[in-house]
Formats: C-alpha cells, sequence, structure tokens
C-alpha cells in the first residue's frame, strides 16, 4: 500500500495541515472536480474504501465533482492519470505508494495538480502535495485499552508488510501497551513483505500468534485482515476465553463478527477538504496533510465489547493527549517498531 519512509523523517513533517516556513501563496485555481485512483475497489472496509468514500464526501463538501477510478491494480497508471486529466479532474489523487513516481511526472507533463502518499520531499507548489498519514495516537489508545483488557497478559500484533503507516501504529501500540502496563508480552508477527490481500496467509500467522498465548490481535492488513478475523472468530485462547480483534482504518463491525474489540478508523475527508481549499488560495503543495484525534479525523470505535468503564478511561486519556499532557511521537522504521516488542515470530 505504502512505500517505506527513511527513518528521519520529522515528525514536524506531519503536522496538521502546515510546514514551518511553507512558501507564499501562488495564484489560486478554480476547482471543478477531484478524482481519485485506487489498486483495489473502494469496496474493502479498508485503506481504498477509507479513500474513495473520504474523496466522495470531501468533493460533496466544497461543491466539487466526484470522479472514482479504482481497481488499477499497481502497474503504469499514466494513461489513466491522462485520461482523468482530460475529463476535466483538477485534482488527481493518487491513492498507493506505488503511484509516488507516475502521478508527479504527469503533473509536470499537464500541468494538472496531483496528491501522493508518504511522500513529504516532493512536494512541488500548486503541482504535488504529500499526505503522510498515521494512526499512531489512537493506535496509542488501543493499546492502553488492550493491555487493560488481556487476560492472558499476551498480546499479538499482525501486519501484511510494514509500510510506515502500519509501522507508526504498530509502534504507538506497544507504547501504549507498555504505559498501561509494561509486563505484558507482546508478539510481533509479519505476514509477508507486501501481504496485503493475502487472507490465507493473514489467517495462518494470527492462528500461530493466538497458539503463542496472544488473547487480543491487533491487525493492520486490508484485505488479508479478513483472514485474521477467521482466525480469531474460529480459535480461542489459551485461558479458553475468547481472542479479540483491533482492527484499522474501517469499520468491519457488519461483517466481524462479535470478536471485534475496536478500531482505529481513519478519516481522510479533512485532509482531502484542505487540499481543495488550498488548491483554490494558491497553497497546495506547500505542506503535508496528516489526520489525528484532535479533530476525529482517527478514532476509536466504540463496540459493546469495552466496558463502561475502560472506555471512560481510555477517553480520559485521549482528552489528555489532545491537552498536550501526553505526546506520542510516530515511528515510522519497522527495526524501531520490533525494538518495542517482545518477540518477532515471522517475516
Amino acid at each position: 500500500m505504502m512505500k517505506l519512509l527513511k527513518s528521519g523523517v520529522s515528525a514536524a513533517v506531519l503536522g496538521a495541515f502546515a510546514v514551518a516556513g511553507a512558501p507564499a501563496a501562488a495564484q489560486g485555481i478554480e476547482v471543478t472536480a477531484i478524482a481519485i485512483l485506487t489498486p483495489e475497489e473502494g469496496t474493502d472496509f479498508g485503506w481504498n474504501q477509507a479513500g474513495h468514500e473520504s474523496a466522495m464526501a470531501a468533493a460533496e463538501a466544497t461543491g466539487v465533482d466526484f470522479i472514482p477510478a479504482g481497481g488499477l491494480g499497481y502497474g503504469d497508471i499514466r494513461p489513466t492519470l491522462r485520461e482523468l486529466a482530460e475529463e476535466g479532474a483538477s485534482l488527481l489523487i493518487a491513492h498507493a505508494s506505488g503511484y509516488a513516481t507516475a502521478a508527479p511526472e504527469i503533473a509536470e507533463e499537464l500541468g494538472v495538480p496531483v496528491a501522493i502518499v508518504d511522500s513529504p520531499e516532493a512536494l512541488s507548489p500548486m503541482l504535488v502535495a504529500d499526505y503522510t498519514l498515521s494512526g499512531h495516537e489512537a493506535a496509542y489508545l488501543a493499546g492502553r485499552m488492550a493491555a487493560k483488557m488481556t487476560r492472558t497478559g499476551n498480546i499479538g500484533v499482525v501486519v501484511s508488510a510494514e509500510p510506515p503507516s502500519w509501522n507508526s501504529q504498530s509502534a504507538g501500540f506497544a507504547m501504549g501497551v507498555r504505559a498501561e502496563n509494561p509486563d505484558v508480552t507482546l508478539t510481533y508477527a509479519v505476514i509477508g513483505p507486501a501481504a496485503y490481500a493475502d487472507a490465507a496467509g493473514g489467517r495462518r500467522v494470527t492462528e500461530s500468534v493466538i497458539a503463542a498465548g496472544a488473547d487480543i490481535i491487533f491487525g493492520q492488513g486490508n484485505g488479508s485482515s479478513f483472514g485474521m478475523l477467521q482466525a480469531v472468530e474460529t480459535n480461542q485462547a489459551a485461558d479458553g476465553g475468547d481472542v479479540l480483534f483491533i482492527d484499522v482504518i474501517g469499520d468491519k463491525s457488519s461483517v466481524a463478527g462479535d470478536r471485534l474489540l475496536t478500531s482505529v478508523l481513519w478519516d481522510m475527508t479533512p485532509v482531502y477538504t484542505a487540499m481543495i481549499e488550498h488548491l483554490r488560495d494558491g497553497t497546495f503543495g506547500t505542506r503535508s496533510y496528516a489526520i489525528g484525534i484532535a479533530d476525529d479525523s482517527v478514532r476509536l470505535l466504540q463496540t459493546d465489547r469495552i466496558p463502561g468503564d475502560i472506555w471512560e478511561a481510555v477517553m480520559a486519556i485521549r482528552d489528555e493527549m489532545i491537552a498536550g499532557d501526553i505526546t506520542i511521537e510516530p515511528v515510522f522504521d519497522a527495526q524501531g517498531v520490533r525494538a518495542l516488542m517482545t518477540s518477532v515470530e515471522a517475516d
């Protein structure tokens, strides 16, 4: 889904919608339509669906047309970018790291602004913007919740790969667990180098983590997360009780059964809305965009599995974070994530 960032990327780059020292505003443009390009269809309850729905909501909120282009895969999207530009798109949102090279090239070729992911170094005024998204703040809250609720004292983190977005959430989650209870065992497992859609692998690896003692799984996987869900739904924890699942990006309540504890929900609508506004005022391409708990663009899903007192305690921690009393810095590199875990079980 997203390429690995260098570990030296500053957290300041991820400021809500501004980078210090950004160039002065250029001439704004009229925005009549936005297009989003996704590698999979926008029905995966994850990365692709969140991008599709958020872009559609931003278009509606700002009064522009919405042009979706889904199921494009990870090959050469230059022809599609050109076609969408010819159809009148004022902004091309390239919603996959594999598109981060082609999209700026087409922007230069056609003069049509593009937005790419995980590439803060690629900013170009009124031409290329970056949105480097991280759910680490809400993942920290999920870690605090998991540590409060584990019965076995063993929690698993299963990922389909180690892109920066997964890494920052894995690290934030681990920090939350450690802050709540440093004695909890954290078992970390990687399905594969790019196993985003590997549901069978997700099930196999998750079952191994459950067998190692985990009674709560924090899973990050896109399509592979459905295999993770199958594992928690068909296996019991070492103490004979239910294994619970913490998901990311989307709300799988309608398909996840009763083992879903919570999800780190992402809402990219404020990001895409800001992009449209910044095209209009001439400041597009002078900043990276982020999501965070302060405006609920990252938040936890409340389910019936969460006891009321624990939910209230976690929301109190959220208030402390918003007030600045607790600060969680994102960790984007895989080695930094692994250093926070008790054990690493798979590669």
